[in-house]
């Protein structure tokens, strides 16, 4: 009976493991179909347009009669909106984290971390609209030259979209710091600021670097936000109260589904979604030996 027992309960791991490993294998499969995808029509728009051109050019029209494919100016607005979403979520996000693992009582920890989930759960279109019917307009008050549709206002909303991401991975970085660790520099006589600088935030440098980078991506690859308030006029510029288009607004743009199947202008979509796919892969690269470099591990 006990043999039989210990057979069952064999079979029942082995089942389970099997299920687990066929899951695993899906997300694997998933990913060499998409990147299959992408390369296959990536391929067929580079036989027709020099990648000198396409990674060099500034001006991008391929919906417009005199067609060009310099993807520059989708770049440049993705970063512009990138790099400001990171102004508003990383010290914000950090900040929160510091507070909910240094400072807040259980009570408001149990209090401030379903408020930041809430901010997580919105709908990234709903965040577009609150970009460009409430930020838009408190913008224009203070800065009269704001075009309608702008980076600016994309940016602030999406570095509190975001904000959720750095403030909970970071926290759990920080929790993770031995107690030990603040107890000593306590003993020496350290504030409590000093330990949370000094002590705590170094200890868990790797987990907050991955935060960041984390949401740098997310920024990246967000579409919504960006194509209902940053606008559709790819443009190289650093000024983000004027209009522009960031790579995932382009590839909305083109999907609506009135550009002609197997197109050079139905390409392009795969050949910026390669470029975007690339940007994320080499962010997360990044993030996996930064905090494979700078990982402390404590006994």
């Amino acid at each position: 009976m006990n043999k039989m027992f210990k057979n069952r309960k064999k079979l029942e791991k082995k089942i389970v493991v099997a299920v687990i490993f066929f899951f695993a294998l899906i997300s694997v499969f998933t990913t060499f179909g998409i990147i299959g995808v992408l390369l296959q029509e990536t391929i067929l728009f580079f036989r027709q347009v020099s990648i000198v051109e396409f990674l060099t050019g500034t001006r991008w029209t391929p919906l417009f009669a005199t067609k060009k494919f310099g993807v520059l100016p989708l770049v440049n607005g993705t970063v512009l909106v990138a790099g400001g979403a990171m102004f508003v979520s990383l010290p914000f996000g950090l900040l929160a984290a510091v507070y909910m693992s240094e400072y807040a009582s259980s009570r408001a920890r149990s209090i401030l971390k379903p408020f930041l989930e809430i901010l997580a759960g919105i709908p990234t279109v709903v965040y577009g609209y609150f970009a460009l019917l409430f930020v838009t307009p408190i913008l224009k008050s203070i800065f009269p030259q704001t075009q309608s549709f702008n980076g600016l206002s994309a940016s602030i909303v999406m570095g509190f979209m975001i904000l959720p991401t750095v403030a909970s991975i970071s926290e759990d970085a920080l929790s993770a710091v031995p107690r030990a660790l603040r107890e000593a520099a306590y003993a020496l006589g350290a504030t409590k600021a000093e330990v949370a600088t000094q002590v705590v935030i170094p200890a868990a440098l790797s987990g907050i670097a991955a935060a960041f980078i984390l949401a740098i991506s997310r920024a990246i690859g967000e579409t919504m936000i960006v194509a209902i308030a940053a606008g559709q006029q790819p443009k190289m510029t650093l000024n983000p109260l004027e209009s522009i288009e960031t790579m995932t607004a382009y590839i909305v743009q083109v999907s609506l589904g009135d550009t002609p199947h197997q197109s050079i202008a139905y390409q392009t979509i795969f050949a910026v979604g390669m470029l975007l796919f690339i940007m994320t892969l080499v962010m997360n690269i990044v993030s996996y030996f930064f905090t494979k470099r700078f990982r402390e591990v404590y006994e």
